[in-house]
C-alpha cells in the first residue's frame, strides 16, 4: 500500500494518539488528529485527506454528521470506528467500519478496505 496522508478524528485523546503512532509505525503520515466535528470539516477542506478515520461519536457533534458534510464537497476514502456496529451499518449500509476495540491488524485491513472501496469508485 501506498503511503497515505490520514486525517483522524477522534475525541478520545488515548485512542487517537495510539491510531495516530500504529498509522505512523506502518510509514503513514498523519495530517491532523481532530476532536470535534466542526474542527474535522476544517481540517478536511485544509489538508485534503487521502483518507479520513472517523469516529462515530464525538463529544462535541458527529462523525457521521462530519462525513456527510464534506462529501458533499466531493468523495474522500474514509472509514468508521464505533463500539456499535450495527447502529453505524444501519445508517451507512455499505460503510467501512472498524468495531472498537480494535487490533493493529484489524486497523490496518479497514485502511485497505477503505482504500479498496475508493479504487472502485473511481473504476
Amino acid at each position: 500500500m501506498k503511503v497515505l496522508r490520514i486525517l483522524l478524528v477522534e475525541d478520545d485523546t488515548l485512542i487517537g494518539t495510539l491510531l495516530a503512532d500504529i498509522l505512523r509505525a506502518n510509514g503513514h503520515e498523519i495530517c491532523e488528529v481532530t476532536v470535534t466535528e466542526a474542527a474535522a470539516i476544517s481540517a478536511a477542506r485544509e489538508h485534503r485527506p487521502d483518507l479520513m478515520i472517523v469516529d462515530v461519536g464525538l463529544g462535541t457533534g458527529s462523525g457521521i454528521s462530519a462525513m456527510e458534510t464534506i462529501l458533499r464537497g466531493g468523495f474522500v476514502p474514509h472509514l468508521y470506528m464505533t463500539g456499535n456496529v450495527a447502529r453505524i451499518s444501519a445508517l451507512r449500509q455499505h460503510a467501512v467500519v472498524l468495531e472498537k476495540p480494535f487490533q493493529e491488524t484489524a486497523l490496518l485491513l479497514a485502511v485497505q478496505c477503505a482504500m479498496d472501496v475508493a479504487a472502485m469508485r473511481r473504476a
